[in-house]
C-alpha cells in the first residue's frame, strides 16, 4: 500500500495551525480582549471604531461641559451678590427721597452709595481662571472703567457683545454667557447708569421728584439684571443636565464596546484547554511517524 505524500505535510500543517490557534486564545486570556486588531473581526473593529469615536466625543463634551458649568455657577453666585448689593441701593435711595434727611445724613448715604457702586464695579470686572466673566468673547480683560471726572460719573464698556456656546454631542448648543452691557448697561444706561445719576443728585441737592425718578430708574435696572440671570441660570441647567445625559450615554457606549470585543473568560479558558489537548495529539502523531526532518514541515 502506498503512502500518501501528503500526509505528514498536512499533519505538520495541522500543529503549526493548533499552535497559533492556542497562542491566539492565551492572548486573548491575558488580555481580556477578543478583537484587538482588524484581522481579528474586521466588523467589530470597525464598530469599535465607531463606538470609540461616540465615546470620545462624549468625554470632550462632559470635560468641557464641567469648565463651563464652574463659569457659569460663579457668573450666577456673583450676580447674586450685585442683586444684594442694589437692593441696599434702592433702600438709601428711598430713604434719600423722603425729603426729611438733614445734609449730614445725605451725605452718609451718597458715601454708602458710593460704595455700592465701587462694589458693583469690582463685581462686573469679576474673572474665573484668568477669564473675565461679563467681557463677551474679551476674556483678558477688564470690561468696565469707571470714570468720575464728568457730572455724573459715567462707566464705559470695552468687552464686545458677542455670544459664546458650547456644542452638545447632538450638536445642539448652548449659550454660555452673556455681554456685561447687556446685564450692567453702559455709560448713562442699566445700573451703572441708575447709580451714578442717583448718587449725582443728592450731591447736587436736586429735588426729591429726581431722586424718586433715579430709584425707579434703579428699580428697572435690577429687574432687567434679574431677567438677563434667568437666562445665564436656565444656561447653566441645561448644561448640567445635558453633560449628567452625556455621562449616561458615554457609559453604555463603553459597555457596548466591552461587550463586542471583551473576551468570554470562562468560554476562552474552555477553548485553551481543549485547543492544548489538540495540540499535544497532534505531536503525538507527528513523533509516531519518525520523520528525522520532522520540523521541515513545520512553517
Amino acid at each position: 500500500m502506498r503512502a500518501d505524500p501528503t500526509y505528514i505535510y498536512n499533519v505538520a500543517k495541522a500543529v503549526n495551525q493548533s499552535s497559533s490557534a492556542t497562542d491566539g486564545l492565551v492572548q486573548q486570556l491575558s488580555s481580556g480582549l477578543r478583537v484587538s486588531s482588524l484581522q481579528d473581526d474586521p466588523v467589530a473593529a470597525a464598530q469599535s471604531v465607531l463606538l470609540g469615536n461616540a465615546i470620545s466625543r462624549d468625554d470632550s463634551f462632559v470635560q468641557t461641559a464641567s469648565g463651563e458649568a464652574a463659569m457659569l455657577q460663579i457668573a450666577d453666585s456673583t450676580l447674586g451678590e450685585v442683586v444684594s448689593q442694589l437692593t441696599s441701593a434702592l433702600t438709601l435711595g428711598v430713604q434719600a427721597s423722603n425729603g426729611t434727611l438733614n445734609a449730614a445724613n445725605t451725605g452718609v448715604i451718597i458715601q454708602q452709595l458710593t460704595a455700592i457702586r465701587d462694589q458693583v464695579l469690582s463685581l462686573a470686572n469679576a474673572s474665573y481662571l484668568g477669564q473675565s466673566l461679563f467681557g463677551g468673547s474679551q476674556g483678558s480683560v477688564k470690561p468696565f472703567t469707571l470714570d468720575t471726572s464728568t457730572q455724573p460719573a459715567t462707566v464705559s464698556y470695552v468687552g464686545d457683545s458677542k455670544l459664546q456656546y458650547i456644542e452638545t454631542p447632538s450638536g445642539q448648543k448652548i449659550q454660555t454667557n452673556l455681554p456685561g452691557s447687556d446685564i450692567f448697561g453702559t455709560s448713562s444706561t442699566g445700573v451703572f447708569g441708575a447709580l451714578n445719576q442717583l448718587i449725582s443728585d443728592l450731591s447736587s441737592g436736586s429735588p426729591t421728584a429726581s431722586v424718586t425718578t433715579d430709584v425707579s430708574t434703579l428699580t428697572s435696572a435690577l429687574g432687567n439684571l434679574s431677567t438677563q440671570r434667568s437666562i445665564l441660570d436656565s444656561s447653566l441647567s441645561r448644561v448640567k443636565s445635558t453633560s449628567s445625559y452625556v455621562q449616561t450615554q458615554e457609559a453604555q457606549l463603553k459597555s457596548q464596546q466591552s461587550n463586542l470585543v471583551s473576551s468570554d473568560t470562562v468560554g476562552v479558558a474552555t477553548q485553551l484547554k481543549s485547543s492544548q489537548v489538540q495540540y499535544q495529539a497532534l505531536l503525538s502523531v507527528m513523533s509516531a511517524l519518525q520523520k528525522v526532518n520532522l520540523f521541515d514541515y513545520l512553517h
